[in-house]
């Protein structure tokens, strides 16, 4: 699902070249859910921005989905992240002036779908997130946790291979966090999907399959959550 090959990041500073990135390789399997760990500065969201096609690297391959998105034009990449990629992100990003079911919607929207043929999937989802009673609130009158499960049903909107998380419990309470990280679990699982999460929490990580720690940019640790968390 995931290749990384001899990827480096460098970024200019002046008159100074800053290596943010020098992974020389990563598979993560269709299915796998990858928790990334690492101190500020580590290359954490470097990473995540290349794999969410934010970015690309200053060497190397990143194929997704069989895809090396190094090679797409900017548009290629922007239609890849809108019908491949699903995004969560720690500060939730839904739109204030929408209710839960139009941020739903909105993705579908924007990739040209007619609202009549996503409803009924965005209230599904919706439902999926334990929140069926809720579809007609706006963000401000929703809890930390439920804005975050809108944020969890519109990440799957479009059914993405790649589910990207952004420390998605970071702006939560440690009880909610762990309802939420629970939910990512049980939905992406039941879809086969791919998931890649940043944290620096080590019980949140617990929560996928496996573990990988960056320094420096490099991969300095890579183990197998023997029992998952969710």
């Amino acid at each position: 699902m995931i290749e990384v090959s001899k990827a480096r990041k460098v970024y200019q500073r002046g008159k100074t070249e800053v290596q943010a990135l020098d992974v020389e390789r990563l598979i993560v399997p269709k299915g796998q859910f990858l928790s990334v760990m690492g101190a500020s500065g580590s290359g954490k969201s470097t990473l995540l921005n290349l794999l969410g096609a934010l970015d690309v690297p200053t060497a190397g391959q990143i194929v997704i989905d069989g895809q090396d998105i190094a090679q797409m034009s900017d548009d290629a990449l922007s239609r890849f992240r809108r019908e491949r990629l699903g995004y969560i992100f720690q500060f939730f990003n839904l739109l204030p002036t929408l209710t839960a079911l139009e941020n739903v919607l909105l993705p579908g929207l924007l990739a040209g779908r007619s609202r009549s043929t996503l409803e009924q999937t965005a209230l599904e989802l919706l439902s999926t997130v334990g929140l069926e009673e809720r579809t007609h609130h706006h963000p401000d009158e929703l809890s930390g946790g439920e804005m975050q499960r809108v944020a969890i049903a519109r990440a799957l909107t479009l059914a993405p291979a790649l589910l990207l998380a952004d420390e998605p419990t970071g702006n939560l309470d440690s009880r909610t966090g762990q309802d939420v990280l629970t939910l990512i679990r049980k939905a992406t699982r039941a879809r086969a999907l791919t998931v890649v999460m940043v944290t620096h929490d080590p019980k949140a990580a617990q929560v996928g399959d496996r573990i990988v720690r960056l320094a420096d940019g490099h991969i300095v640790g890579d183990e197998t959550v023997t029992a998952s968390a969710a």
